[in-house]
């Protein structure tokens, strides 16, 4: 058998044995999107969804709130499964779904010397914090990992009483990223490091 027959038989081999998991990995991947469970009945998380993933999501944990925080994306066109065409935007599944949808879109951060400067955004958010008729809320991005990452940060100092050392820790141990996390990052310093919670942490509150 020549050379390139050989080489070409092994690439067919290797497409058909590696092929179908990973296909089943990017659907499964696509239709969760980094989907997590923050406070259980309350408050979750996720990147962008396909509208299935949506939809199990919504029903599953009953979630009454959408919230993007997608500036580039303010509705989404989605398709139902991984590499499907978009069908519908989000803000109409929602509607479908009986969900309000709630875009909140974090700026770029302040110049590095006004970086004391609390976000709008951050601002709007905590408001939709304190409408107990929004919960349960999702929250979600494009990768699921820093806007939503920083907003979770927030969430759990202003609601759940955590400073600030706690809400970096699980910040970055769902994927921000140690050197994208560190104080030499203008977002954390001025959405999560700058934060100051307007209550007192509850009793029994992670410190």
């Amino acid at each position: 058998m020549r050379l390139w027959t050989r080489r070409a038989l092994a690439l067919v081999i290797a497409g058909v044995v590696i092929g179908p998991p990973f296909a089943l990995y990017r659907a499964y991947y696509s239709t969760t999107k980094r989907f997590r469970e923050v406070t259980p009945g309350r408050f979750y998380r996720s990147g962008q969804m396909n509208a299935s993933g949506f939809r199990d999501i919504i029903e599953r944990y009953k979630i009454k709130t959408v919230v993007n925080l997608q500036h580039e994306n303010p509705d989404p066109y989605i398709p139902t499964v991984w590499l499907g065409k978009p069908v519908i935007h989000e803000k109409d599944l929602c509607e479908q779904l009986h969900v309000r949808y709630v875009l909140i879109t974090p700026e770029d951060p302040a110049p590095p010397d006004d970086l004391k400067q609390e976000p709008p955004a951050v601002a709007e958010f905590v408001k939709l914090l304190d409408d107990e008729t929004a919960y349960p809320i999702l929250i979600h991005c494009k990768a699921g990992l820093h806007r939503t990452g920083r907003l979770t940060a927030i969430y759990r100092m202003e609601k759940e009483g955590w400073d600030v050392g706690t809400a970096m820790r699980e910040l970055r141990a769902n994927g921000y990223g140690y050197n994208m996390s560190s104080e030499a990052d203008n977002y954390i310093i001025q959405f999560v490091q700058n934060y100051k919670p307007r209550r007192k942490p509850p009793e029994g509150g992670a410190q």
